[in-house]
């Protein structure tokens, strides 16, 4: 059993100090819908405010989703004077990290002090550079399947489901104009002062921050340990990083054979060489073959490609449900998996913990079940005692829901069952039509706001919440309660859509 640190015992405090500790930070989130953006305000041993920004950034899908963006820094140039303090990116994906490259020139006049990421952008870590390069194979394979499949007509119920999939998987990975995220990545790591970033994983203490004797954060993950990146959502169900190496390269093969760009190519996945047979795209285009005697082209639209005539006979009739020249690229499916679970698995997981009170709120990134499952037996000596991870959960009073409350994003026992604290509240960066849009299905996840709502008492917060588009807006739960203290709002310019800009949180 963990025993709290003999530094958690509180002195005796006047009014006034107990009046400054009320406002312990303020969290204003930006109400993007599929998208990160966070400023954390904390105050100084000497009164004056210290900014933390974590992520900035919103899904390619979203209209508008750049200008919207530009918007949400100019606030928080307004609020911060341009000074930011830390810069958190939690992870390389496009709703995490665009606004540092569509807003590039509202950020160039920043002055950010320090930059923090996960290990697994360190580009001197040889097992980052190791998924760095899969990252790349992966996008670059998956990029030329869901083009393949965007210009080609007559797909089958599972490779138009296929195709659709990796247009949501990569818009993760690729802006409107085909920007990639690893330079919105490293436009975000180019804001510091410092020569690079400074890069974090589990197992070291926890990091005090200078003019914040109060506060001691907490990184627990992402984990270096590779089975844990890969779990995705049951630990029977694993998607392997180590995979997704053949499987780009299966991919990869097959579209170079198929553009026939080089004649000289050899596949050396293939059962034929090159010069046998007539390639298929010929023969759907009515090309009869080098044989007189066969009409490749015709027998091709009779047996396997169709439509033909109506009044042909019963065995002519349209036989397109027989083709499977697009099948192998189903592949495509499992590696997206992969490369979607992968990188929101290596999402820097921080939590904060205030000294004289214990309480603690926790930013999981995108995290998903290989993640938090990872930081069950991650303990820190602290003090006197050792301060454990079920302990952190244990005394969690407000969290930022993981990956826009997916299903796969928050497990139960080892998350849900573990926030026990009563004055628990929530945020969630979600909204439910734009998830409709993109195919994601029920996100929100229904059991995972039931189980917030149980556990909040009410006090959950969503970025498509409709009070937000109210300048007078108020949530339905009473403030104060539990950890909120204060809860304000600011709508968004009538020119960018209905909703809300902003939502802003004092916590206690």
């Amino acid at each position: 059993m963990s025993r709290r640190p003999a530094t958690r015992t509180r002195p005796a405090r006047t009014a006034a100090a107990a009046a400054q500790q009320a406002a312990g930070v303020t969290v204003r989130h930006y109400c993007q819908g599929i998208g990160d953006c966070h400023l954390l305000t904390f105050k100084k041993a000497d009164g004056t405010p210290f900014r933390m920004l974590i992520d900035c950034g919103i899904h390619v899908s979203i209209a508008g989703g750049p200008a919207l963006v530009g918007d949400i820094v100019a606030d928080i140039r307004k609020e911060t004077g341009g000074k930011i303090d830390i810069l958190v990116v939690t992870h390389e994906h496009w709703d995490h990290v665009s606004g540092f490259l569509t807003a590039k020139d509202l950020f160039k006049d920043f002055v950010v002090a320090d930059v923090w990421m996960a290990w697994t952008e360190n580009p001197a870590d040889a097992e980052a550079t190791e998924l760095g390069k899969f990252k790349g194979q992966a996008i670059t394979a998956l990029q030329g399947v869901g083009q393949k499949l965007d210009g080609m007509q007559g797909l089958s119920s599972y490779m138009a489901g296929v195709r659709d999939g990796l247009q949501s998987v990569l818009g993760f990975q690729f802006g409107a104009a085909g920007e990639r995220v690893r330079s919105a990545r490293d436009a975000a790591a180019k804001l510091s002062q410092k020569p690079s970033p400074t890069y974090f994983e589990p197992g070291g203490p926890p990091v005090s921050i200078d003019g914040l004797p109060n506060l001691r954060v907490y990184v627990l993950g992402p984990p270096r340990d590779k089975a844990a990146l890969r779990l995705e959502e049951k630990a029977s169900e694993m998607f392997p990083l180590a995979s997704g190496g053949p499987f780009a390269r299966a991919l990869a093969s097959g579209l170079k054979m198929n553009e026939a760009a080089d004649a000289d190519y050899v596949d050396e996945l293939s059962p034929f060489e090159r010069n046998v047979g007539t390639p298929l795209s010929a023969a759907l285009n009515g090309d009869k073959g080098s044989d007189p005697a066969v009409d490749i082209g015709a027998y091709v639209r009779k047996h396997y490609s169709g439509p033909v005539s109506a009044v042909a006979a019963m065995e002519d009739r349209d036989q397109s449900w027989r083709r499977i020249d697009a099948d192998w690229m189903g592949i495509a499916a499992d590696l997206a998996l992969q490369l979607d679970r992968g990188v929101n698995n290596t999402s820097l997981v921080l939590a904060f913990e205030f000294i004289d009170s214990a309480r603690v709120l926790l930013f999981p990134g995108d995290a998903q079940i290989g993640n938090w499952l990872s930081w069950k037996e991650l303990k820190w000596p602290v003090g006197q005692g050792t301060v454990t991870s079920a302990d952190l959960l244990a005394r969690t009073v407000y969290l930022k829901v993981a990956h826009h409350g997916s299903q796969n994003a928050t497990p139960q026992k080892q998350g849900f069952d573990l926030l026990t604290s009563p004055d628990l509240s929530a945020f969630i960066p979600t909204n439910k039509v734009d998830a409709v849009k993109v195919h994601w299905g029920e996100m929100p996840y229904d059991g995972i706001l039931t189980a917030l709502e149980t556990k909040t008492k009410g006090r959950v917060i969503r970025a498509d919440d409709p009070w937000l588009a109210d300048k007078n807006g108020k949530p339905a739960f009473a403030a104060p309660s539990g950890s909120i203290q204060a809860v304000r709002s600011a709508p968004r310019d009538a020119a960018r859509g209905p909703g809300g800009l902003w939502v802003e949180v004092d916590l206690a």
